[in-house]
């Protein structure tokens, strides 16, 4: 069992070590009881770019207020989406926003605690379990904690949507789509 390393893993970024070890120890012990063969496991790092991507609109030149987060500043790669992990501002949650074109979204995947969506903009097939549901702009969903849940854009323009993680660390064990 990975154990906390004080003064380096989560105490450096201001985290309550026990309480991170406690969420660790919960996804760790779920991870065990997996066939380790069909399965990936992800744990987003704590940590901020250090530059942003020049990539258009999203971009602020300006000075913002102390506890903004400009879009560049969480951006993931040179796309639209992005990654706001809550430990890194002070907060107790953490979201993805994401623009998907038809046909894109993430595999299967799981975490230690709950996932709300919000539609903004298109329609999502999502996955939860068993259930499939369609969700449009203006539609919330939630999937339970340890539930393999995706969804995907299957209308015929861009998808908008925000995944709410409750968690101010991200935590995704993906499936393998073999």
């Amino acid at each position: 069992m990975r154990q906390l390393v004080p003064g380096r893993d989560p105490e450096s970024h201001g985290l309550d070590v026990i309480q991170t070890q406690l969420e660790l120890d919960a996804v760790i012990r779920v991870d065990e009881t997996l066939d380790r063969s069909s399965i990936s496991s992800h744990i987003e790092t704590l940590g901020r770019l250090s530059e942003a991507v020049e990539t258009g609109a999203m971009n602020s030149t300006e000075m913002l207020p102390e506890g903004i987060v400009a879009a560049a500043d969480i951006r993931i790669g040179t796309g639209r989406s992005r990654r706001f992990v809550g430990a890194e501002h002070g907060a107790g949650v953490s979201y993805f926003y994401v623009e998907n074109l038809p046909g894109e979204g993430p595999g299967m995947h799981w975490h230690p605690y709950p996932e709300t969506w919000v539609i903004l903009e298109g329609t999502a097939q999502i996955v939860i379990g068993d259930e499939v549901f369609l969700a449009r702009a203006g539609d919330t969903a939630t999937g339970p904690a340890f539930t393999p849940h995706c969804f995907t854009n299957v209308g015929d323009g861009k998808l908008k949507i925000i995944g709410i993680h409750a968690s101010a660390t991200i935590i995704q064990t993906f499936l393998d789509e073999d």
